[in-house]
This record gives C-alpha cells, sequence and structure tokens, in this order.
C-alpha cells in the first residue's frame, strides 16, 4: 500500500479545507466523505491498511476471559455515528450471531478506542457496534474453523452490513488479513464475577501465517513463553502491550512511570520477530499480581495480560 506522500497533502491542503474532497486519483477508491475518512480531523490516514514487514502472532497469548464491570466510556444507550442511531445491549449473556467481520489496523493504531483504551493492532480486540464495552468474544472463522479470542473495547464497524472489526493480530491468526473480510460466528464468553474461567471450554485454533510489521532496533531481552499453561507455569509478569517500533513501547512505559512513579516495575522485551512488548514485574505472588492489575485497569491501562517470563 503506498503512503501519501509530502507534495500530495500539500497540493490537497486547500481541498480540505471545503469539507469534502475527492480521492479516487489517490486512492483507486470511490469518491469520500473527507470528514468520514479522517474521522474529523482525528486521524492522518484516509484508507486504513496493514503494517509493513514481517511478524507473527503464534507467539502472542491467547486471552483469559474474566468478569470485568462495564468501561466508564462506550456504553451510552443510544448513540448516534453518522446520523443513526444505535443501543447498547445491557448484557451479552448468550449472545451468539453470525454475520461479516472486517479487520482495521495502522490508521487507527495508537488512537483511543470508544472505552478510552488505547487501540493496538497487535493485540486481540475488536470493535462491535452494540455490545457492552467490554466483552469477551470466541470469533470463529467459517471457512477454516480458526477461533480466536477477543476483548470488545470499540464502536464499530458502520458500513455495510459488517457484525464486526476484528484488530489485526486477530484477523491474521483467523487467517484472513489478507482478503479483508471473513464469515465468522461470534459467541460472548461472560464469566460471573468471582467466577474461575475454563480455558478448556473454548478451544482456540492453531496459529496463521507470518504477516507485516515495521523494523526495529536490536534489543537484548530474556525470552518469553507464554505457550505453558498455568499448571505447567506460574505467571511472573503482566504483558501491557505488544510494538513494532521501541519508541511506542517507552511511550507506554513513560505513561506507567507518570501514574505510578517508582513502586511500577516495567520491562521491555524486543521478540524475534521484531515487537517490543512491554511488561510489569515481576511479581512474588499470585496475590501481588491480582493486586497491580487491578490498579492498572483502574488507571486506564486495558486489560494486563497474564504471562511467564523466562530468564
Amino acid at each position: 500500500m503506498r503512503a501519501i506522500n509530502i507534495l500530495f497533502i500539500a497540493s490537497i491542503s486547500s481541498l480540505v479545507l471545503s469539507g469534502c474532497m475527492s480521492t479516487r486519483h489517490v486512492l483507486g477508491k470511490d469518491d469520500i466523505d473527507y470528514e468520514k475518512a479522517s474521522g474529523g480531523g482525528r486521524y492522518s490516514i484516509l484508507q486504513d491498511h496493514a503494517p509493513t514487514g514481517d511478524i507473527k502472532v503464534d507467539h502472542l497469548p491467547d486471552l483469559v476471559p474474566k468478569w470485568e464491570q462495564k468501561s466508564r466510556g462506550g456504553n451510552k444507550s443510544p448513540y448516534e455515528v453518522w446520523g443513526k442511531k444505535y443501543w447498547v445491549m445491557d448484557s451479552a449473556q448468550g449472545y451468539v450471531a453470525e454475520g461479516t467481520a472486517s479487520w482495521y489496523g495502522k490508521k487507527f493504531h495508537g488512537h483511543k478506542t470508544s472505552n478510552g483504551e488505547t487501540y493496538d493492532m497487535y493485540a486481540f480486540s475488536a470493535a462491535h457496534k452494540s455490545l457492552p464495552l467490554p466483552t469477551y468474544l470466541k470469533v470463529t472463522n467459517l471457512d477454516n474453523q480458526r477461533s480466536v479470542i477477543v476483548r470488545v473495547n470499540d464502536r464499530g464497524p458502520f458500513h455495510g452490513d459488517r457484525l464486526i472489526d476484528l484488530s489485526y493480530a486477530a484477523a491474521a491468526r483467523l487467517d484472513y488479513h489478507k482478503k479483508g473480510l471473513a464469515r465468522v460466528k461470534v459467541e460472548a464468553i461472560t464469566p460471573a464475577q468471582g467466577q474461575a474461567y475454563r480455558p478448556d471450554e473454548t478451544v482456540v485454533s492453531a496459529p496463521a501465517p507470518p504477516l507485516k510489521a515495521s523494523p526495529a532496533k536490536a534489543l537484548t531481552a530474556p525470552v518469553v513463553d507464554v505457550q505453558r499453561s498455568q499448571t505447567e507455569l506460574s505467571f511472573s509478569h503482566l504483558q501491557m502491550g505488544a510494538f513494532s517500533s521501541e519508541e511506542s513501547a517507552d511511550k507506554l512505559k513513560l505513561r506507567l512511570f507518570e501514574a505510578f512513579d517508582t513502586s511500577v516495575k516495567v520491562v521491555i522485551n524486543k521478540q524475534s520477530d521484531g515487537l517490543y512488548k512491554v511488561f510489569v514485574g515481576p511479581f512474588e505472588s499470585s496475590e501481588e499480581l491480582l493486586d497491580w492489575q487491578n490498579k492498572l485497569q483502574q488507571e486506564g491501562f486495558g486489560n494486563p495480560v497474564r504471562v511467564a517470563l523466562v530468564p
């Protein structure tokens, strides 16, 4: 996907002021409403696209659904987008649906989701028009039976008859990231408060082939083993995010220090596929890990994933 060059951006600046412009000669698509494409000026990229470079998703840990309170943001009902109203469900309990899934990537990476978290296209997340935020879902590609568990923290998709927008990593796990769309079955996972999630109730399929990410500088770090079960190896860290650039990982590290000062212990690991992962820990006990998981969520750092960091 070619990027819009600086010369072109300068040449269209006067057209942007009019509120609507033709992008056929740039994007090879039909004319689009500039306000919609840019999110009212929020996004610098008009057309979404995949990252560049080679990465894999097989190392990404499967999400472990748990009970969570509804987010303060993103659950207003009804809400309106482009003149159309949408209603948010009171509960996701028993929700099952089939339809078309799309994915969203670079255009939205690093921007705020509807519930105030930061969108990470390398995490397993999703956008849905009416499910409560957050909601955990098992999403199955009906064409190849691959499955992935995602956490809904955003609103959309608002075009066509699409049922759900998955993060780029989730689409790669389902192996439709190159096609763009897939027929999927969506099933809500809603553990009760205090109830432990049993992984054997939801089977997640084998990983998809490699996808793309930007190159990154070398950094010495221990290897992360996130494939073993809790019974084999106790969790030692909380994974806060995975980024294609060291700069993005450093920004998250700075945010953590600003929120918790020196009481937080942050580790940035460079993976063999070029991703920079941000971890908080190590923790001496499961109680301490759980306490920090709650603290981080309360401070708006999303839903940290428990992992085992191997020396």
